[in-house]
């Protein structure tokens, strides 16, 4: 039978699957019903990740097409899953019966509508007793959703919800390439980066009907949608921390250049300079960091500040040189200075004030010596990368396209 190819059906409801038996043909059943009870052409499409108890034959008896996947792990499950698929619409969904397919029709509608990217809110719709475990619940998710939100401007109210719509060509604008359980928040956080907006529909959440214990690992899993957040928002994880910090403790060792300072019972001595460089010291690392990662990484990889994209466009290789300039010489001329009073008194004591010179001074040259090594590694990433970055395409999959399927295709066509 010839293959219809993608976008020959308006919905593919896609289920990744690993050792599914005692749930997989429930699933796949409330999928198909809701297809002819809403009169939908669909397909439901599982995509197996190496079962071993028989879930495959258990998938094709039920109505489903299935496709194997070779690699293993959720997100490339799905991967694969939303390359084969044939919808113009996509569905996702886990196979343990803990989300409801027959609740299909909010995700259409809003697919309908125009949205590209609708997700399930089990924190917004009802969650069964028994089907999230309490710190889940309460922590994990919604502190993860919290940072999500904060690091890239989403309005979302559960960032692990696993039943979402998109739109077909809107899933591979966005690009999403990890093959492990971090790949549902690198879809919102890639979303957010490409200018997808993400809308949220209410669903119930049901206690699993897997019979085993889930793939899920709690706080491996949670570690990993964190770090995922963190990387691909350079940004606010680094450039700006370090930025403020820089400003503040250069700020305070210029101030106590002068001091010692008294306002009433409060007395600004040499250790605010400290504190000072201790800040600044911190901050620049970071800074250095994050003005780094974004001049070597293409901009659809990452989420920016806005503020500061004046900024990462003007460093330069020519412009971190002047900096070092402008940093290095002040420096140099408060070492030199209290180097020439130092001999002037025969290398006797030296006041207060000579001290407070030197420690700024090391400050300024280290930041000088800091900018001019970031303005060569900036200069030579650019420089190195450049034509790779004219002519590299966007990725749009982990892995090649499977091969079509011969077998007879249960299509559900609109009544």
């Amino acid at each position: 039978m010839t293959d219809p190819g993608p976008g020959s059906i308006e919905l593919s409801v896609v289920i990744p699957c690993l050792d599914e038996a005692n749930s997989l043909a429930l699933v796949i059943g409330k999928a198909l019903a809701a297809f002819q009870r809403e009169g939908i052409a669909g397909e439901v499409l599982v995509s197996d990740n190496g079962s071993t108890d028989g879930s495959t034959e258990i998938a094709t008896k039920a109505g489903a097409r299935v496709v194997n996947c070779p690699v293993r792990g959720y997100g490339a499950a799905l991967q694969w899953g939303f390359e084969a698929a044939r919808g113009k619409y996509l569905l996702m969904g886990d196979a343990d019966d803990s989300y409801d397919f027959s609740q299909i029709r909010p995700f259409l509608d809003r697919l309908r509508a125009g949205d590209k990217f609708v997700m399930g809110s089990r924190l917004r719709g009802t969650i069964d007793k028994g089907a999230m475990p309490t710190l889940n619940r309460h922590l994990g998710t919604p502190v993860l959703t919290w940072i999500l939100n904060r690091l890239f401007g989403t309005r979302i109210s559960d960032c692990n919800c696993g039943m979402r719509g998109l739109d077909r060509e809107a899933f591979f604008q966005i690009g999403a390439v990890s093959p492990g359980m971090e790949f549902a928040s690198e879809m919102v956080v890639k979303a957010a980066i490409v200018g997808i907006p993400i809308t949220e529909v209410p669903i119930d959440f049901h206690k699993d009907q897997r019979g085993r214990p889930p793939h899920l690992r709690p706080w491996r899993d949670g570690w990993r949608h964190l770090r995922l957040l963190l990387w691909h928002a350079p940004d606010q994880t680094m450039t700006l921390p370090g930025l403020i910090l820089v400003l503040l403790g250069s700020a305070l060792v210029v101030w106590q250049i002068g001091g010692p300072y008294r306002f009433g019972a409060w007395l600004f001595d040499l250790h605010f300079m400290v504190l000072g460089l201790t800040l600044a010291m911190l901050g620049l690392p970071a800074l250095a960091m994050g003005l780094a990662v974004h001049a070597v990484t293409p901009d659809r990889r990452l989420r920016r500040a806005r503020f500061l994209g004046d900024v990462h466009r003007w460093f330069t290789f020519d412009k971190a040189m002047i900096v070092a300039g402008l940093l290095f010489l002040p420096g140099l001329a408060c070492d030199l200075a209290v180097l020439v009073h130092w001999l002037a008194i025969h290398r006797g004591p030296l006041l207060p004030v000579h001290t407070r010179l030197a420690l700024a001074g090391a400050l300024f040259i280290a930041m000088g010596f800091q900018a001019a090594l970031l303005g060569l590694l900036v200069g030579t990433a650019r420089s190195a990368l450049a034509p790779a970055l004219i002519t590299q395409a966007p990725d749009r999959q982990l892995f090649p396209a499977p091969q079509a399927q011969p077998e007879a295709i249960p299509v559900h066509p609109r009544i």
